[in-house]
């Protein structure tokens, strides 16, 4: 379980998180969604214990984070934090840091070498498993984090755009298996950040709308629905929540761009 109690965080002046709560039971897949520079990222961060908030409380299985070595040690061995972009030792091949990060987190060895060699596999990056992380791609990089990510069994994953970084197709679709598959089981529990709604549509237990640093809705899509009041898919929900003016404003920018 993960509860994030009034977190407030800011740059400079400029504050991001404005009194967050947000609860995310052992089980659950939620996502936070809502617009660029709103606070997903930040809040992300600050749940995965890379920033400190500026006041209030991360709360992970009833253990507050930063509050004693034990605590944060204890935490830490269950939650994998995934930033977007997240640093990846270049000398290293795929393998190699796959496997270093599943024995970080106490995987047993054999069954972390099968693991990793499936998930190699299932990101096609079987050939690519034994050459230096340097020389993959952007989206081969994104590949090599989400299996260290997956590799690590642990109980608790915090995903920062998991669907970004130049993903292919068939990634995408992996990805999105495994973390229907993760979704279902009881005993493991995500948090994560998407930004496009058919993605997590069929996926999220529920999700978290954030606008100008404050969750200004959480529920399932269907609660959303009857918060926004429309019956369309998750894009509609959204764009009902967070810019009701948008399709009088399309209509218009159409009616003059096509005249």
């Amino acid at each position: 379980m993960i509860e994030l109690v009034d977190i407030v965080h800011h740059y400079g002046v400029r504050p991001t998180l404005k009194g967050v709560n947000l609860r995310v039971e052992t089980g659950e897949l939620v996502c936070v969604m809502g617009p660029n520079g709103m606070g997903k990222s930040t809040l992300l961060a600050v749940a995965g214990g890379i920033l400190a908030p500026i006041s209030g409380e991360v709360r992970v299985d009833g253990l507050a984070r930063r509050s004693t070595i034990d605590n944060e040690k204890a935490i830490r061995r269950k939650v994998l934090y995934l930033p977007d972009d997240p640093w990846l030792p270049t000398a290293l091949t795929g393998r190699e840091y796959v496997l270093s990060v599943g024995r970080v987190y106490g995987v047993d060895d054999g069954r972390l070498m099968d693991n990793a060699e499936r998930l190699l596999e299932l990101f096609n990056l079987d050939d690519k498993a034994d050459h230096a992380i340097g020389g993959y791609s952007t989206g081969q990089k994104k590949k090599v984090g989400l299996c260290a990510a997956l590799a690590s069994e642990a109980e608790t994953l915090i995903l920062d755009e998991p669907f970004s970084g130049g993903l292919d197709s068939a990634a995408l679709h992996a990805l999105m298996t495994v973390l229907k598959a993760l979704a279902e089981r009881a005993d493991r529990t995500v948090l994560m950040a998407a930004p496009v709604p058919e993605l997590i549509e069929g996926l999220a237990h529920r999700v978290a709308v954030i606008q100008g640093g404050e969750i200004v809705a959480c529920d399932t899509i269907d609660g959303l629905r009857r918060v926004a009041g429309v019956s369309g898919g998750l894009a509609e929900v959204l764009d009902a929540l967070l810019n009701p003016e948008g399709k009088e404003r399309l209509e218009r920018f159409l009616e003059g761009w096509t005249r």
